[in-house]
């Protein structure tokens, strides 16, 4: 057993020696589809590192993702959202698991819910569990004090979202200043 584990320590370190940490970085925080990031960061005003981080937290780059509850793409954008939000803009017809077009759609989602709730933190709260779950813990003191940010999420979901949300933005300000 001694002897795996000084094979594998020193075959992590001369891989590190080699590729770099970047690999591992780039890994669990992919920087993929930047110039739709930066083409709906453009149009929304909202910076390119939320954007990134919420596409990682949401579907890890998957352009193909499904949820469970049927929210598709790298944004995971519930259907219904994205035809109110198409509608809205006069879109026509469009795809959902077209990178350029989700991206853009749940950035406009996004800033949206950011124009309504006035906070970064409520704006995500509501994106992942639902503007109308949020609104109601705005109004329930045990959630907010002061009815615009939330000093607790009752939902496990929504706070491990903050959470990865975090870490991610933390990451993708530093590597894309």
């Amino acid at each position: 057993m001694k002897w795996f584990f000084a094979v594998f320590l020193t075959f992590s370190i001369v891989f590190l020696a080699i590729f770099g940490i970047n690999c591992v970085y780039g890994t669990i925080f992919p920087l993929k589809y930047t110039e739709e990031v930066e083409f709906a960061s453009e149009e929304t005003g909202l910076e390119p590192a939320i954007i990134l981080s919420v596409i990682n937290v949401e579907s890890h780059f998957n352009k193909s993702a499904i949820s469970p509850k049927g929210a598709v793409g790298l944004m995971q954008v519930l259907p219904s959202t994205a035809k109110e939000i198409a509608n809205n803009l006069n879109l026509g017809e469009y795809d959902l698991e077209n990178p350029q077009t989700n991206i853009y759609i749940g950035s406009v989602y996004l800033a949206q819910l950011l124009n309504k709730f006035k906070d970064l933190q409520v704006a995500l709260c509501a994106y992942n569990a639902g503007p109308a779950n949020v609104k109601s813990w705005l109004a329930d003191e045990k959630y907010s004090g002061d009815g615009t940010t939330l000093e607790k999420i009752p939902f496990a979901e929504t706070e491990n979202y903050l959470q990865k949300f975090q870490k991610n933005y933390k990451y993708y300000t530093q590597k894309i200043k």
